[in-house]
C-alpha cells in the first residue's frame, strides 16, 4: 500500500515521545512509503520548535522522503476541495495530492479530512 504522510505524523515521529508500538507502526509506514506533499515539507521545516541543530536533522530525515510537488491538476483539485469543504489551504493541498496520486493519507487529524470524498484515510493512533 502507498501512503502520503501528513505533517502531524512527521512531527510526532521526529519529535519522539511515542509509545514503542506506535513508533514501530509509523516506522513501518515510513519504510513502506515515505511520501509527502511539498506543502508538508514546508510545514515541517517551518515548524517553530525546530532549532538550528534539529533543522539539520530534519533536513536529513526528509532526504529519505519522496516529495510530491503540485501540478496543475493537483492545484485545481485543491481549489475545489478548499471551496467545497471549507478546508484550510495546506490540508486541501495535502488531500488533493493524495487523491491525485491514488494513495492513502496517514494523519492523526482525521476530522480535518473526513468530509472530503474519494480520500482514503488512515490514523495510526487508532487501533
Amino acid at each position: 500500500m502507498k501512503f502520503l504522510i501528513d505533517t502531524n505524523i512527521l512531527i510526532y515521529f521526529f519529535n519522539g515521545g511515542l509509545a514503542p508500538e506506535l513508533r514501530n507502526k509509523i516506522e513501518d509506514i515510513l519504510e513502506t512509503s515515505f511520501v509527502i506533499a511539498g506543502i508538508s515539507r514546508i510545514e515541517f521545516l517551518g515548524w517553530k520548535k525546530l532549532t538550528d541543530e534539529t533543522k539539520i536533522q530534519a533536513d536529513l530525515f526528509l532526504k529519505f522522503a519522496k516529495v510530491l510537488r503540485m501540478d496543475g491538476k493537483t492545484e485545481d483539485l485543491a481549489i475545489q476541495i478548499r471551496k467545497n469543504h471549507s478546508t484550510h489551504l495546506p490540508d486541501a493541498i495535502i488531500a488533493a495530492t493524495a487523491i491525485q496520486h491514488g494513495i492513502t493519507l496517514v494523519t492523526r487529524n482525521i476530522d480535518d479530512f473526513a468530509r472530503i470524498p474519494h480520500l482514503a484515510l488512515y490514523n495510526p493512533f487508532e487501533g
